[in-house]
């Protein structure tokens, strides 16, 4: 059972172990897959699911411990996939891919612009000649 939270959330949640064997699908993705399975996903292997570039790549995702992430339209909706790498005792354990909705025009906020044209706003206080 999955806390609410996990439930309510509109994002889709898989996790796999190293072989690619899904271990959880939350609500959202069991929903999405419904005609693959949904629940009945877990225990299955992911690379099932898959075509053949998709298959190595996960593989690839998994033996090198790295993150993947991109975007796609599928069905009119345009989502963002993050593929991450979960580990135990310190080795990749597998992957856990979240996909969710985001919407045509997406805002980009540069933080680092903004802390930097923060800091040249601030007025100037000179010191006192013997702490320059």
């Amino acid at each position: 059972m999955e806390p609410a939270w996990v439930d309510g959330l509109k994002v889709s949640i898989i996790v796999c172990d190293r072989e690619g064997k899904i271990l959880f699908l939350n609500s959202t993705a069991a929903r999405q897959y419904a005609k693959d399975g949904g629940s009945a996903l877990v225990g299955k292997n992911l690379r099932d699911c898959h075509k053949a570039d998709s298959k190595e790549k996960i593989a690839q995702l998994i033996a090198e411990a790295r993150p993947n992430h991109y975007t796609i339209t599928k069905k009119g909706r345009k989502r963002i996939i993050h593929q991450m790498p979960w580990f135990e005792d310190g080795r990749c354990a597998g992957l856990v891919e979240l996909a969710m909705d985001i919407p045509d025009e997406l805002p980009h906020f540069d933080r680092d612009q903004q802390a930097e044209a923060q800091q040249n706003a601030l007025p100037r206080v000179p010191r006192p000649k013997d702490q320059r």
